[in-house]
């Protein structure tokens, strides 16, 4: 299991922990619409999961804006997707105002579904550690990143580097 930390902290993480190798367990979310979302709405596409405590945080909004920049070059195959615990609303606000398009931003706060079946939900704070994963067509889990301490970046560059490799 990951360590990780809050402001050097830390935090208990709830859940199993997903590895590589694993088939990613289905989750619920919601969309900015209120419209529930599961892993079947990306069926036969690889995803990029890109998991972030607060969109209205510095870290969290460059995490959301990297990927969305990243995309057309990733290609159509690949559908990338932000989880946070913020409410749809605000999720809906924020893409809007940042003019983000290519990423689909869902929602985990009614039941902490993903954050529970991914072993995410920081049990503390009732948010998510910063993570990135990524999914292959048929939901095996190929890569994943649980940033150690919550107020740092991802390694942006291993995980493009790693969807272009195998995918």
């Amino acid at each position: 299991m990951v360590k990780v930390t809050f402001q050097g902290n830390p935090v208990t993480l709830v859940g199993k922990q997903v590895q590589v190798g694993d088939t990613a367990p289905d989750f619920t979310v919601l969309s900015n619409s209120l419209e529930e979302k599961t892993l079947a709405d990306y069926e036969g596409s690889v995803k990029l999961i890109s998991v972030v405590p607060s969109i209205d945080t510095e870290i969290c909004s460059l995490q959301t804006k990297r990927f969305n920049e990243e995309a057309s070059a990733l290609g159509d195959n690949i559908k990338i997707l932000t989880i946070s615990m913020d409410l749809p609303f605000a999720l809906g606000r924020w893409g809007g105002a940042e003019d983000v398009e290519a990423v689909d931003t869902l929602s985990d706060h009614r039941d902490a579904d993903f954050g529970k079946k991914f072993g995410l939900l920081i049990e503390e704070l009732r948010l998510l550690a910063r993570s990135v994963f990524v999914l292959d067509e048929n939901n095996e889990v190929t890569y994943v990143e649980i940033v150690d301490e919550i107020a740092s970046h991802p390694d942006y560059d291993k995980v493009l580097q790693h969807i272009e490799e195998n995918h």
